[in-house]
């Protein structure tokens, strides 16, 4: 009985065949890690503008959130109770200030763009969320900041 098969190419693969081989799977595997890592393709298409403002948030010694516009520094909006997603997105925010060794002074820049997008962007470290992607609802909660005097 016999039970070993020849190799198609003969008595053994030669090496380039196994060079082509592992800079395959290396190949795949720093594809896998960038994606994993990079978090996909960056958009090089940015919506255009349709508003901006520019406003700094601070904490209350009673627990609220005071809004203000970062040129005037008048406060223009006020928000109380818990505030789930706007205390998340300004928290996430700082934690990169913090982490950065920056300060609250900066201002963040909210956008309204022509195609119903939203964003925040922290001005000190150019981080950026897009707030349209959590849903129309928390997407309000900063919307209505446009016109908030």
């Amino acid at each position: 009985m016999h039970t070993h098969n020849d190799s198609p190419l003969g008595q053994g693969t030669p090496w380039p065949i196994w060079a082509l081989g592992g800079l395959l799977l290396l190949t795949l595997a720093v594809v896998a890690w960038q994606s994993q890592v990079g978090g996909g393709p960056v958009k090089d298409e940015v919506p255009s503008v349709q508003w901006q403002r520019s406003l700094r948030f601070e904490d209350r010694p009673n627990g609220d959130i005071a809004v203000l516009d970062a040129a005037s520094q008048r406060e223009v909006a006020r928000f109380q109770g818990e505030q789930g997603f706007l205390r998340g997105s300004l928290r996430a925010l700082a934690r990169e200030r913090q982490r950065s060794g920056m300060g609250p002074q900066a201002p963040f820049e909210l956008t309204g763009h022509v195609d119903g997008r939203l964003t925040l962007r922290d001005t000190a470290t150019g981080q950026r969320i897009a707030l349209e992607s959590f849903g129309p609802t928390n997407s309000a909660v900063f919307s209505q900041l446009q016109w908030a005097q």
